[in-house]
């Protein structure tokens, strides 16, 4: 299932939201892709529905696609970063909107989502952090 999540940034961190549904924990704001709808609207939108934020100057960060990343199904995200603008409230399905700083990171991330992060402060500081989903390939 195609997917998409938004590292959005704000004035003193990026946003994570606290997850009401399964699977539990902080994580990048994101969610499905719906049918017809492109990669770019779908983070526009779940960035709107789930932080109240609009974002612009949306990059593509990476793809990850371990296929155990979701314990509800195999998904492909495709990770985003974004500028925030706006007023932060936690809405649709997320239960609290928080932003942090690569040392006030929660400890319990929900999906690969704690990993990310800390690549995308990795690639921000100019480390030369190694891509955490790579996988051999099968020939």
């Amino acid at each position: 299932m195609p997917t998409v999540d938004i590292i959005i940034e704000v004035p003193g961190g990026i946003v994570l939201i606290k997850r009401k549904n399964y699977p539990p924990g902080w994580a990048i704001p994101g969610g499905f892709v719906d049918y017809g709808e492109s990669l770019e609207d779908a983070a526009v939108r779940e960035a709107k529905e789930e932080t109240g934020l609009d974002i612009t100057e949306l990059k593509q960060f990476h793809t990850y696609s371990a296929p155990g990343r979701d314990p509800r199904q195999h998904t492909i995200s495709t990770v985003f970063i974004a500028r925030g603008q706006g007023v932060l409230k936690a809405d649709d399905d997320a239960e609290d909107a928080k932003v942090f700083t690569m040392d006030s990171l929660p400890e319990n991330f929900a999906f690969d989502h704690g990993e990310i992060v800390r690549e995308y402060f990795a690639k921000r500081a100019g480390e030369s952090a190694p891509h955490i989903n790579s996988a051999p390939v099968k020939s």
